[in-house]
């Protein structure tokens, strides 16, 4: 149970930096220019929340509810996604470098990833569907026994996943993304 309640809110500019925010409660907050880098937000719950050129690298995301939140231009390096709450997770990123951070087994239909840098992104296991990675940076990023069906990979750049591996039934790519999912064949495609 929450032990502080904060509705309505605007935090512009604070330094939570290595702080302990756990067990606290957001609703229909607004972040701006907040670091929250290292900061503790285990058993926290965040719903209808935005955060805007925020700092969260390396953030302690344990049962952190994440329900209906907006990210927007943050540095989210590191985070460990998959040991959030799974009730009502509902997240959406725009322009956001997610580089180095973890979605093992989430439920994410219809999450959208705009502008996003998501190198070394762990998203095995994860139920993507309908989801949009619209302009992202996928290097080394990882997708196995993923479900993909119906998500949009058109416009994003430097994927490789296994069709043997993944359901991509549906799934758009774009013709010069097609190397990405031909990879483990190693053909030489021009």
């Amino acid at each position: 149970m929450a032990t502080n309640l904060q509705e309505d809110q605007q935090f512009d500019t604070k330094d939570y930096t290595e702080k302990n925010l756990s067990e606290h409660e957001f609703v229909n907050c607004e972040f701006t220019n907040c670091n929250f880098s290292k900061t503790d937000f285990t058993s926290a719950t965040f719903m209808d929340c935005t955060f805007s050129d925020c700092n969260l690298a390396l953030a302690k995301l344990k049962d952190t509810g994440l329900k209906n939140v907006q990210f927007s231009n943050c540095k989210m390096i590191g985070l460990d996604f998959s040991i959030c709450n799974n009730f009502l997770f509902v997240v959406n990123f725009q322009s956001c470098q997610l580089d180095y951070s973890t979605f093992f087994q989430k439920k994410m239909k219809k999450t959208k990833f705009i502008d996003c840098s998501l190198k070394e992104v762990d998203f095995a296991e994860v139920d993507l569907t309908e989801a949009s990675f619209k302009n992202c940076e996928l290097h080394g990023a990882t997708f196995q026994q993923s479900i993909l069906e119906n998500a949009d990979f058109r416009t994003a750049k430097n994927y490789t996943l296994d069709p043997e591996l993944n359901r991509i039934k549906k799934a758009k790519f774009s013709t010069s993304g097609i190397a990405g999912l031909l990879s483990k064949y190693q053909l030489d495609i021009e």
